[in-house]
């Protein structure tokens, strides 16, 4: 081998690995991209909802239990047996006041009667012989030219003790009379039996209690209320020497489902109860609603029975510079972002008055404040945003 030959051979090899030393940079040169200028995301899209501030009256929403304004144990006030009933005397028999429902036998308090009265006429003779005694003994004690005359002479003691056996006599006919009375058993309101205990021909004593009744002119509910409840509602609070109820409390209305539909009554808050419940701290209202068996024109509403539970909405205070949001707008903080005029999303607190399914009742706006509709679209301070459209709500919308 020359050494000619040898030169050229590693002249090329040179060549080669020079030469493919540019490709391999030009080709990796051109694989990588050329740097780009950064790009800002684009603000936020969002709705807002402008507050439209105003006096607004709230509710209050709560619940309870029907009971009737009276329910007593009726009781027999006289010993015998039960002669006959009234066709009302039946679970679930409506009655007037005053009407007799059953009949205890009378014979006996008839003969009762009889007696007294010959007791109380045999007492009236001997007050009239005592008095015509005590006229004749002052006749003889003048006669024998005396003024004063001893009371014993003039028989008043006599007298005294007849007189008193007299009105002893008819106190006992009286007593007989209203034993009489008694045989009959009424009710002194209109009402309903809730449950019977006796039957013809039964024996009662005094006290034995013959039926469960209850009044139907009015029914009452309970109903508890929260601090925050109380405070957007104006309760009667019952002060000494105050009527215990009252005929302007809030407007209530009751609802229940019966047979598959919603039903509606209205009443009113009436009066508080005498205490605060010491396990909840609840503070209980009772409402009344009037004729609750009343059927009112050919309406199908069934009766507001004792026992049916009950939601009801109370009738609040009218609340100063209150505006209405979607609910969607308020965070868990209570606090909502609010649109400044530099269209950057800011915090705002608000006091939550009321909600409902999808709204809220706040203070703390300003009027015209721009609210953002859903508080999820933004969620740092300070974030610039875009507005896409602007509502403005009104109470109940």
């Amino acid at each position: 081998m020359t050494p000619n030959w040898t030169r050229n051979w590693l002249w090329t090899l040179l060549v080669l690995i020079v030469g493919g030393g540019a490709a391999y940079a030009v080709l990796v040169g051109k694989s990588q991209p050329e740097p780009r200028a950064a790009q800002l995301p684009a603000p936020p899209v969002v709705d807002v909802v402008l507050a439209d501030l105003g006096e607004r009256a709230l509710w209050v929403e709560t619940q309870g239990t029907v009971r009737p304004l009276r329910e007593i144990k009726l009781v027999s006030q006289v010993a015998g047996r039960v002669e006959s009933v009234s066709p009302q005397f039946a679970a679930g028999g409506f009655f007037a006041a005053g009407v007799p429902l059953l009949k205890v036998e009378d014979f006996d308090y008839k003969f009762a009667i009889a007696r007294a009265q010959s007791q109380v006429a045999g007492a009236r003779q001997r007050v009239a012989e005592e008095q015509g005694r005590a006229l004749q003994a002052k006749r003889e004690w003048r006669d024998l030219g005396s003024e004063q005359a001893n009371t014993l002479f003039l028989r008043e003691p006599q007298l005294a003790s007849a007189r008193a056996a007299l009105h002893a006599a008819e106190a006992d006919l009286g007593a007989a009379n209203l034993n009489l009375d008694r045989t009959s058993i009424a009710v002194p309101f209109n009402g309903r039996i809730s449950t019977k205990h006796v039957d013809i021909g039964q024996y009662v004593t005094p006290g034995t209690v013959v039926a469960d009744v209850y009044d139907t002119d009015i029914v009452q509910v309970r109903l508890p209320l929260t601090d925050r409840q109380v405070a957007l509602l104006d309760l009667p609070l019952n002060y000494e020497n105050t009527p215990v109820d009252q005929t302007d409390g809030a407007a209530v209305i009751l609802r229940a489902r019966f047979a598959d539909q919603i039903w509606e009554w209205h009443g009113r808050i009436v009066r508080t109860d005498a205490s605060i419940d010491v396990d909840s701290r609840v503070v209980y209202a009772v409402a009344e609603v009037h004729k609750p068996f009343a059927r009112e024109g050919g309406s199908e509403r069934p009766p507001l029975a004792p026992g049916l539970f009950v939601n009801a909405t109370i009738s609040g205070k009218q609340m100063p510079a209150v505006a209405v949001l979607p609910r969607s707008a308020l965070r868990s903080d209570a606090t909502v972002m609010i649109v400044d005029d530099a269209r950057q999303a800011q915090l705002r607190r608000v006091h939550v008055l009321q909600s409902s399914a999808d709204q809220i009742w706040v203070q703390g706006l300003r009027d015209g404040d721009r609210i953002i509709a859903r508080a999820a679209a933004v969620s740092v301070a300070g974030t610039e945003v875009t507005v896409k459209e602007t509502t403005t709500l009104a109470s109940g919308e």
